[in-house]
């Protein structure tokens, strides 16, 4: 059972460690996961992840790999040893290349979860049009996760509009990494396809990513509390449709 404060990963997109830091101090208790991802690691390197990791915290790294499957193993091994819980590989990378990833995290002492990214939560069906992809968004998205699934992936991700999807497709044994979560009357920013976190949730997802909504708030303590009070209403009500 995943409680309501290990739903919630807030994203750490920003270039400084000592910002970072800052937020995940005065976020306390309230989060245990945060994603860093290319910004912050390309700024900080691997420094910043053993910092959080030393402040107990558990790091979602979201550098989407996509390469040989060799090259990936290394790198999914190279993690592994600086301790993230959870990090993401292409799902566009295919069948060889995911199953070297799945099998480099399984080998080692503290296996990570490996995620398969889909569609980005930024492209809609034009942008996929664009780069030879026909169909809705939802359709890649479903391909991708069969893939994924198959070569030994731990999780998919994927906006909240297609977990439904995946959940009828695929069933609940994986886990569902929603980014692209913003809270209710938030801005949108450069994501296309957007739900809050009550919405994701509702859709089958076992984690939400929420970003500049948090760390860029006036008031951080303020919208985590608001968050994780839209999480548990969310999950008190799926909880009473399941019984």
């Amino acid at each position: 059972m995943i409680s309501t404060r290990e739903r919630l990963i807030v994203a750490l997109d920003i270039s400084s460690s000592a910002d970072a830091l800052k937020i995940v101090s005065s976020l306390g208790d309230s989060v245990q996961t945060y994603k860093v991802g290319m910004q912050l690691y390309t700024a900080e390197g691997p420094k910043i992840v053993r910092d959080l990791i030393s402040a107990g915290k558990s790091v979602f790294l979201d550098l989407k790999y996509h390469d040989i499957p060799n090259t990936v193993a290394a790198t999914v091994r190279e993690a592994a040893h600086l301790g993230v819980s959870m990090m993401t590989v292409h799902a566009s990378g295919g069948t060889k290349m995911l199953r070297a990833a799945a099998e480099a995290a399984r080998s080692a002492n503290s296996p990570p979860k490996i995620l398969a990214v889909t569609v980005l939560t930024s492209m809609d069906e034009n942008d996929l049009h664009e780069i030879g992809v026909s169909g809705q968004p939802v359709d890649q998205v479903l391909k991708l996760a069969s893939i994924a699934l198959a070569a030994g992936c731990d999780g998919i991700v994927s906006s909240a509009r297609e977990v439904r999807n995946l959940r009828t497709s695929f069933g609940q044994s994986f886990l569902a990494i929603t980014p692209g979560v913003r809270p209710a009357g938030a801005a949108h920013g450069d994501q296309a396809r957007v739900v809050t976190p009550a919405e994701a949730i509702a859709a089958g997802a076992t984690h939400i990513v929420v970003g500049r909504p948090i760390t860029a708030a006036l008031r951080p303590e303020a919208a985590i509390q608001s968050v994780l009070r839209e999480l548990e209403g969310a999950e008190t009500v799926a909880g009473s449709k399941a019984t």
